[in-house]
């Protein structure tokens, strides 16, 4: 009999890989808090790094056109600022602290990009590596990397047929190098292949939804869904501490 626990992580990276697909974004913000809740906080943001990174390469190299390259760069630049710090905190703080913790960076992040107001900081030089700093740690603590840089390009007018590029360029490289500080999920072989499998489902799930979903819509789905997962993952952890 298969575990409920590797059904319900499943369906999860499905629903998100869906939402990615359908909306642009999303995907680390409807699964990580569920599999962080599912599968514990290491595995569970690992398992969300592993998966992203899949998903940043499959999409950039559908979209590498539009790719703003000196912009990737400097964003990546942050990631690796921020990476050591974001490793120290993960391996340091305690189970229920580090699950509370990622509950409350997501639900942060969810609000963040609800909010969508400009930072007219970054603007200035300096504010794109900025952006990848918060992002570099917000994806190596809680999985959920991609709010910042949405906020980035809220506040530069950034073109979104070269946004989306771009940021999968940079969330590729930060998960690859999230996964080489931390190292590879735990889990079995299995269940590793169910969800890609249902990532792929996903994804193509998403190219069919996007056609009629309105994009103020599907954005309301994604935030909703991540705030849910964001207040499981704080409960579990208060109820742990």
């Amino acid at each position: 009999m298969v575990p409920v626990a590797d059904v319900l992580a499943v369906s999860a990276v499905a629903l998100g890989a869906t939402m990615q697909r359908a909306t642009g974004l999303g995907f680390a913000l409807v699964a990580a808090p569920f599999l962080v809740v599912i599968l514990g906080p290491f595995s569970g943001v690992t398992l969300a790094n592993l998966l992203s990174a899949a998903i940043n390469l499959i999409v950039l190299s559908m979209t590498a056109r539009a790719l703003r390259r000196r912009v990737a760069l400097q964003m990546i630049a942050g990631v690796i600022l921020a990476l050591p710090l974001g490793v120290w905190v993960v391996r340091e703080l305690p189970g229920p602290v580090l699950l509370v913790g990622i509950g409350l960076i997501t639900a942060g992040s969810v609000a963040w990009v609800a909010v969508g107001q400009s930072m007219p900081f970054l603007r200035q030089r300096g504010g794109a590596v900025a952006s990848g700093f918060a992002s570099g740690f917000f994806n190596t603590t809680a999985g959920t990397g991609g709010p910042p840089l949405a906020v980035y390009a809220a506040s530069t007018d950034w073109e979104h047929r070269s946004f989306v590029p771009t940021v999968q360029l940079v969330g590729l490289v930060t998960n690859v190098l999230s996964l080489a500080a931390k190292g590879p999920p735990v889990l079995s072989w299995r269940l590793l292949l169910a969800c890609g499998a249902a990532m792929l489902a996903g994804i193509g799930g998403g190219h069919f939804l996007g056609r009629w979903l309105p994009e103020t819509a599907a954005r309301r789905w994604v935030l909703a869904l991540a705030l849910a997962g964001s207040v499981i993952a704080i409960v579990k952890g208060l109820a742990a501490w």
